[in-house]
């Protein structure tokens, strides 16, 4: 890292962290020392400048970086003054054939073009008049689209866009006035209060509104939000180039593309099938089933099981479980073994072209051909074609031993971009295939298969995360070695979570040393680990979708997804009184047979729920933290001689006598039911409680496991002593015999609850709900309450 490279970055407006980081990436620090010395930065610019020259240094390609200073001397002349237009001066520069004409790239680039106020108001009340009926119907739901649609109108490509959303703003609000139930969940609750109260003459037209709009949102916002395509319109994602596109090495590619795709958008999701998916796959989910879905295209899932030593037929059936749960279907399920010989004839051309090559260097000495300065080329690179033919041939043919040959692809050993060091297309395994059996004893890389693939699938967008930023060059020079259509790859920041580890082999060190149960341990953030915690699928989208989509790798506080989790179960959960530390209660002015069934809403406040009744006898049990014997004035809580409410109960009970067993531990609370006093006052606080009735069989006694977080640190590799040092000992309580109301018979595996005072809790798949046991796991504590005793 240079120091020099930190200043400068510095100088345009980043911060310490940031150019540090962007000083140790190999391909973009280069660019942004040349952009700023070209535009004359040296010294400092203002800040939006600044963000210019960092946009131009980080997205120029390939074809276009031999016109780096002239474009970086574009944004100092104030020539280039907006993102749109960088871009639209990196798709020129692409295509300049010599020396840039000034009068071309103005006109292509929009410079000097200035959309007044008056053109952009008529262009936006056109567009939105003409599609005015849908966004009544619509409403607000529709506003990423119309500011989408609105950016691709001829008349407004070079106008701010800050300009034209507020306009479109304004031109919504006069139109559909400022948002109301039909938007906000918590608008529509009041209304549907303030509609309980109105005249029976309501009209029907409003009744109809109403309706509609508790229909619409009905699971209040985290539901909407997992529904919204709104990211995709925002950020980098809105500045993607349409199907059709994207330059090729020979244009008769991309006729022959469009042909077969009809300009759809063509999307992938290629996991590799060595462990289970987790939360940062949540959003690679989104962003490429939703991308496709928002452009009405298609996205295929494509297993990536090209190493059969690490694949499992259990990791192909919970990928696709995943994605379905999460609310999505591929339109085709794909596996790069569909082409393996398709890929290894090409691997056979690409020799033939002079552009791989078979090579017998051991990794060790690989290694340091790499490191050496200058680097060195491998003496096998030079044999000849014919040579290597044979040589490959043999691979194929298992006469050579695991790591005795490899094909290399003959690339750039002295570029600076180290995914141009003769990467590996080829190695040699002896490990039968789940698909093809024994059929190959070489299998292809990643790095030479992903690029292929794509390319055989017609992939509009091969969307991935900033660790494969470097590998775009060396992706597009694959294609376009072999003459095939070329997708565009697009990066976007890895989300990760505090207080977890989501590499595979860190999570396979956990499973293999039992650390935890599996890969679906809800301590874990795999999905399947989040799934039978009890988060649902519902908050993952909603969460990974309002983060939004940048170039930025992101850790995001747990307790953020958490919050995602507790508002959407506060919505839909039902509740339940459950208690995980049970003291008895006789109520002695209560005959033996008194039983009484007391209705409990499922969801107080929220007839659309439902109800359930629950049995209360002489006999209750309430949580022990609520009783003290040793009273306090700010405990409102039972105490001796002290009363208390029991919730749906009309009457309130107050502690008389305390029972203890030979060892002095409270057993049992002697106590009267205040049925009989007339002017009883209403007790200050109430607690839940489950009574015992054996003509019901309550209660239910389930076991309830309490997870928290597995790591101590937000980030476990911050431990002096290792990420493996930081394990939380007590990330797992488990309470054999908890006691449930009866509400609780008839829960499915998976079902959420709201335990009353407790925390949301999901039924766990270990329950055995036939015969009415039930394992249940802690999903998400409640809000804490400071003012709570």
């Amino acid at each position: 890292m240079s120091d020099d490279a930190v200043a400068l970055f510095q100088a345009i407006g980043l911060s310490e962290q940031k150019a540090k980081e962007t000083a140790a990436n190999k391909k973009l620090s280069p660019n942004l020392v040349l952009v700023i010395k070209e535009g004359g930065a040296e010294t400092g610019v203002e800040k939006s400048v600044g963000a210019l020259y960092y946009n131009l240094a980080s997205t120029v390609t390939k074809n276009a970086v031999a016109h780096l200073p002239y474009l970086a001397r574009a944004v100092r002349d104030a020539r280039l003054t907006t993102n749109d237009q960088v871009s639209a001066a990196i798709k020129f520069a692409e295509a300049a054939k010599g020396d840039i004409d000034d009068g071309e790239f103005d006109a292509a680039c929009g410079v000097g073009i200035v959309v007044t106020q008056q053109e952009i108001v008529e262009t936006v009340t056109k567009f939105i008049e003409e599609r005015r009926e849908e966004l009544e119907q619509k409403r607000y739901q529709m506003l990423g689209s119309l500011i989408s649609g609105l950016r691709q109108t001829p008349e407004l490509r070079w106008a701010s866009s800050v300009a034209v959303k507020e306009e479109i703003d304004k031109q919504v609000l006069q139109i559909l006035g400022p948002k109301d139930e039909r938007d906000d969940p918590k608008a529509k609750k009041k209304a549907e209060k303030k509609d309980v109260k109105a005249p029976a003459a309501a009209t029907k037209e409003k009744q109809a509104k109403t309706e509609t709009a508790a229909a619409a949102s009905k699971e209040g916002r985290v539901a909407e939000a997992a529904k919204s395509l709104k990211y995709v319109f925002e950020g980098e994602l809105a500045r993607l180039h349409k199907p059709g596109g994207n330059p090729q090495i020979h244009p008769k590619l991309m006729e022959e593309h469009l042909k077969r795709t009809g300009g759809k958008v063509v999307t992938r999701f290629p996991p590799e099938p060595n462990g289970f998916l987790h939360i940062g796959h949540a959003k690679a989910i989104n962003i490429n089933f939703g991308y496709a879905l928002a452009h009405e295209g298609i996205t295929n899932l494509r297993y990536d099981d090209t190493n059969p030593e690490a694949e499992e037929e259990k990791y192909f059936v919970s990928i696709l479980e995943t994605i379905k749960w999460l609310g999505f279907e591929p339109s085709a399920i794909t596996y790069s073994s569909d082409h393996f010989q398709r890929l290894y004839d090409l691997a056979v051309e690409l020799i033939k072209r002079d552009k791989a090559y078979v090579c017998h260097c051991t990794g060790e000495e690989i290694h340091a051909m790499r490191e050496a300065n200058p680097r060195i080329e491998c003496a096998h690179r030079s044999r000849p074609v014919d040579e290597s033919v044979r040589e490959f041939v043999k691979m194929k043919e298992g006469r050579y031993g695991e790591g005795e040959a490899i094909l290399r692809m003959k690339m750039d050993m002295q570029n600076p971009n180290p995914q141009f060091w003769d990467l590996v297309a080829y190695r040699v395994m002896f490990t039968p295939h789940h698909r093809t059996g024994n059929a190959w004893c070489v299998y292809p890389t990643y790095d030479y298969t992903h690029c292929l693939c794509d390319s055989f699938e017609d992939i509009t967008h091969s969307l991935c995360t900033v660790e494969f930023q470097l590998s775009r060059e060396s992706y597009y020079w694959l294609v376009d070695a072999l003459e095939l259509y070329k997708p565009v790859q697009w990066e976007y920041g890895r989300l990760n979570i505090t207080n977890t580890v989501l590499s595979k082999r860190k999570i396979t060190k956990l499973v293999d040393e039992g650390i935890v149960g599996g890969w679906d341990d809800p301590r874990l953030y795999t999905l399947p680990g989040l799934r039978r915690r009890g988060f649902p699928a519902t908050a993952i989208n909603a969460f990974v979708r309002e983060l939004g989509v940048t170039t930025s790798n992101t850790v995001i506080p747990v307790e953020r997804l958490e919050n995602y989790v507790r508002d959407h179960l506060n919505d839909v959960a039902p509740r339940l009184m459950v208690l995980l530390e049970p003291l008895k209660i006789t109520l002695t002015n209560l005959s033996d047979d008194y039983l009484e069934e007391v209705t409990v809403a499922n969801k107080p406040r929220d007839e659309s729920m439902g109800s359930h009744t629950v049995p209360f006898s002489k006999t209750v049990y309430i949580d022990a933290s609520d009783f003290r014997e040793q009273d306090d004035p700010n405990f409102y809580r039972l105490a001796p001689g002290k009363s208390v409410g029991l919730l749906n109960v009309p009457f309130p009970i107050t502690a008389n006598k305390v029972v203890k067993d030979s060892s002095g531990r409270i057993v049992e609370i002697l106590a009267t039911y205040e049925n009989s006093k007339a002017d009883f006052k209403k007790p200050k606080t109430y607690i839940h409680w489950v009574g015992e009735s054996k003509k019901h069989n309550s209660p239910v006694k389930v076991q309830v496991n309490l997870y928290s977080n597995l790591f101590k640190h937000s980030n476990p590799a911050d431990n002096p002593d290792g990420w493996l040092a930081d394990i939380n000992p007590d990330s797992l309580s488990v309470i054999p015999e908890a006691y449930a109301e009866i509400g609780i018979r008839g829960a499915r595996i998976e079902d959420s609850f709201q335990f009353v005072r407790v925390g949301y809790f999901s039924v766990d798949p270990d329950s055995d709900v036939k015969k009415g046991r039930y394992v249940v796991n802690r999903t998400v504590g409640l809000k804490e309450d400071a003012k709570k005793n």
